[in-house]
């Protein structure tokens, strides 16, 4: 579980291919802090750490992974937002993240905005998830509050600090994030499928 305040930006130093299968060493300031076996977000998506050594960490990311999130366009030097998993007793500062990326999205704008950035994006709305006006969202391991909201697609307002310690300031029109929605609200839109099959039954 995450809360998607990012920790610190990391650097994609080699990738590796085996079979369907792809390892990514990442050098960080926090890579030299963690234990094989440890949780740690990529861009949101909860990768477990195979190996540390001076300086850097290894992760790798099967076919599904890489199917359905960012990380198959990653490449040498990629800068990627990392945080290491909630602790029992932490103030919750951002929002409940699992690490599940449930799909990607494509910057459609990127304005700055009297020292603030809005930054639109669009994603598949075949998909089904939703976004609301002052609701959370988590892009690329950030937890984000929703600006503007529609059908597919929705803004957010970057403030300076989160500008300068993620990856967003590397962001380009027609780029790929990784979206995880708020828990909250795709438990309630499952709910809301079984409801006319609920009231047929009684």
């Amino acid at each position: 579980m995450f809360t998607g305040i990012v920790e610190t930006v990391g650097r994609i130093e080699e990738i590796y291919s085996e079979q369907k299968n792809i390892t990514f060493r990442i050098s960080s300031e926090i890579s030299s802090e963690l234990k094989i076996d440890q949780s740690i977000a990529h861009d949101g998506v909860c990768l477990t750490v195979t190996a540390v050594d001076n300086g850097w960490h290894e992760v790798t990311a099967i076919h599904e992974t890489l199917i359905k999130t960012s990380l198959g366009t990653w490449r040498k030097g990629h800068a990627v937002n990392l945080e290491r998993c909630l602790r029992l007793g932490d103030r919750l500062d951002g929002h409940m993240v699992q690490g599940h990326v449930d799909c990607i999205a494509h910057v459609t704008s990127l304005d700055e905005d009297g020292g603030s950035w809005r930054i639109a994006f669009a994603y598949d709305e075949q998909n089904k998830f939703i976004t609301v006006s002052k609701g959370s969202i988590c892009v690329n391991g950030t937890s984000l509050t929703v600006v503007d909201s529609a059908v597919g697609r929705f803004s957010v307002a970057i403030i300076p600090y989160t500008w300068n310690n993620t990856n967003f300031r590397h962001l380009q029109i027609g780029d790929i994030v990784n979206l995880e929605f708020d828990i909250l609200g795709k438990y309630i839109l499952e709910y809301l499928k079984y409801l006319p099959l609920a009231s047929q039954q009684q």
